[in-house]
């Protein structure tokens, strides 16, 4: 990418000759009105292609400085995913504007693709697709799709309609053009394609299209009609942003749509300060617990020193046993079924990391207190282990049970969990050990 202080003969041959994600995000670095004088300069088809490129909250900056015919004739050469993306980005006030310049076509794809749910298949998918009947022949598919191909998204695999627009098979462009000229594409589709609802979430359409290796997977109404396909770049780009929204949650941060870069400090703070307050509370019952066995801890103040690593040491286990089980259930591997035999595959494991980890620490506390303190310390390491890796574990399944986001089962979440527990499980020990 050229430099700011490029001479413009090179920047000209770049914006030219450069693929358009590259200008884009050369673009987004400009300042706005720097980006807009380049964007205007471009051919309209350039233009459109440079434009969707862009990220799309630059996207709905640059639609407002655009005059509205200018915006309209960007918007109506746009893939229509990338469309409706950008309609649901601007102002009541700004859509209505728009929808005014836009032709009655572009109107009616508007409205139909935006009036789906968020985070489902109808939300993500293109109307851009390319349909046969089943009784053309291959020649005049052939022929069909060499018409209608400047204006679809792909044409790699189409689709077969009957007359009230049901999807009765599909057939591949290879398959077409290897057939004789001569046979219907009838005796020639797959007659079981994959398809999804309209109302699928987004990450199972994406599960989908990984599971079965696809292209684009059809997407129907209620009464088995083509409506859309989700491309398998949309379903990368919505499985990115599940993947994402599992990390914030994974880290007690509540979910947001934009960038870390783009993203408010309001907007930062409101996201972090519920799961921060909310983990003070469940901290309280750490206090209480040592409270209550104040008499215990100035009795053995040796006890003090290995507070922290084995609270620590529950919490860790507890972090490693949730993250393995939220990513195992987001990825499908595993299922609510299949919480009786993790339960006891994990008690095994637990069983032996806690010995381990008891063996370790034995000997510490020898060293610091004696044999007694250090019989507390490697039986209560043995313990809280296996309390922690057992909550990390059950804690994503119970939120799945609940129909809750398992992702909330997270590092802190299940840490403070382990903490308190593993407070009570220190002292109740050292009490019982030390004081009778």
């Amino acid at each position: 990418m050229p430099s700011l202080g490029a001479p413009a003969e090179v920047i000209e041959t770049f914006l030219a000759s450069a693929h358009g994600i590259d200008v884009a995000a050369w673009l987004a670095d400009l300042s706005p009105p720097d980006a807009l004088q380049h964007l205007s300069n471009m051919e309209l088809p350039r233009r459109v292609e440079v434009f969707g490129f862009l990220p799309l909250n630059i996207q709905v900056d640059f639609a407002a400085a655009f005059a509205p015919a200018e915006l309209a004739d960007i918007v109506t050469h746009m893939d229509a995913d990338d469309r409706v993306d950008l309609f649901n980005g601007l102002s009541e006030s700004e859509q209505q504007t728009l929808m005014r310049n836009l032709a009655q076509a572009e109107r009616d794809d508007i409205r139909r693709l935006a009036g789906h749910a968020e985070g489902t298949a109808g939300a993500i998918m293109t109307t851009d697709y390319a349909t046969l009947r089943a009784e053309m022949t291959a020649q005049e598919a052939i022929a069909e799709l060499r018409r209608a191909a400047p204006e679809k998204e792909t044409i790699y695999r189409s689709y077969v309609l009957d007359d009230e627009r049901r999807l009765i098979g599909s057939v591949r462009l290879h398959e077409l053009i290897l057939a004789a000229d001569d046979i219907p594409i009838g005796a020639i589709m797959n007659d079981l394609p994959v398809s999804v609802p309209v109302e699928t979430d987004q990450e199972k359409v994406a599960k989908t299209i990984e599971r079965y290796d696809l292209l684009a997977l059809p997407v129907v109404d209620e009464n088995d009609r083509l409506v859309g396909i989700v491309t398998h770049d949309d379903a990368a780009d919505a499985m990115q942003e599940e993947t994402t929204e599992d990390f914030q949650r994974l880290s007690t941060v509540l979910p947001f749509t934009q960038s870390l870069r783009e993203a408010g400090i309001g907007v930062l703070y409101s996201k972090r300060i519920v799961w921060l307050v909310l983990l003070v509370f469940g901290n309280l019952f750490s206090g209480a617990g040592i409270a209550y066995f104040e008499d215990t801890i100035l009795a053995y103040v040796a006890l003090v020193f290995f507070l922290p690593l084995l609270i620590d040491s529950s919490g860790n286990a507890g972090s490693q046993s949730a993250t393995l089980m939220v990513r195992a259930l987001a990825t499908g591997d595993v299922a609510l079924k299949d919480w009786r035999d993790l339960i006891l595959r994990e008690m095994l494991i637990a069983t032996a990391l806690g010995v381990t980890m008891a063996a370790v620490v034995f000997p510490l506390g020898l060293l610091r207190g004696g044999s007694e303190i250090a019989l507390v310390v490697g039986a209560t390491m043995f313990l809280v282990v296996i309390v922690g890796s057992l909550v990390g574990m059950s804690l994503p399944f119970l939120l799945s049970r609940l129909r809750l986001d398992p992702a909330t089962a997270s590092g802190p979440l299940v840490t403070t969990i382990s903490d308190a527990v593993g407070v009570v499980v220190y002292f109740s020990i050292a009490t019982l050990l030390l004081t009778l």
